[in-house]
């Protein structure tokens, strides 16, 4: 046999080796794409309201998906120590709030939409007055409800030296 033909055995074992490797390559670096932009997906949707299950669950696996991404993590940080702040002033949550923004800003960039999204599409996202006014009756009915109970609690003061799991004390 000729080194043409020790040539075409070895393609002949070596090309489905090589496609199935190439692949999963390919199949890995879109999955990773994939979380990042369902990170970014999930903070722009979400970046209206306070805090949400979702918005919190995205900001706790940055590090994990945005690992090999210096910039994001570095801003996740910035951010997260504006957060730490206990009874937060206006100037504080104005500082808040321009991290979160940078925050979005550097995952946009890190996924390649560095001229695509700006930060003025950041800063203003649109929430119609129909969803605020319903947010701000959900929030009033809340504090309604927490009220009541208070009130309902002052009315009959707890015996037993506060025991609330509903059972008598023998």
């Amino acid at each position: 046999m000729n080194i043409l033909g020790f040539i075409n055995i070895a393609a002949i074992i070596l090309a489905p080796v090589v496609s199935v490797i190439i692949g999963q390559k390919l199949q890995d670096r879109a999955k990773r794409r994939q979380d990042k932009m369902d990170i970014f997906k999930t903070l722009m949707t979400n970046r209206v309201y306070i805090w949400t299950t979702a918005s919190v669950h995205a900001l706790n696996i940055i590090d994990i998906v945005f690992a090999d991404d210096k910039k994001v993590r570095s801003q996740w940080k910035a951010y997260y120590d504006k957060l730490c702040v206990s009874n937060p002033s206006e100037e504080d949550l104005r500082k808040i709030e321009t991290e979160k923004c940078k925050l979005l800003e550097a995952i946009a960039e890190s996924l390649g939409y560095k001229d695509k999204i700006t930060w003025e599409t950041i800063q203003n996202p649109y929430i119609p007055k129909g969803l605020t006014d319903s947010m701000m009756q959900q929030q009033q009915y809340q504090n309604g409800q927490v009220e009541i109970m208070n009130i309902v609690k002052s009315m009959f003061p707890m015996q037993n030296g506060g025991n609330t799991n509903g059972q008598d004390e023998i």
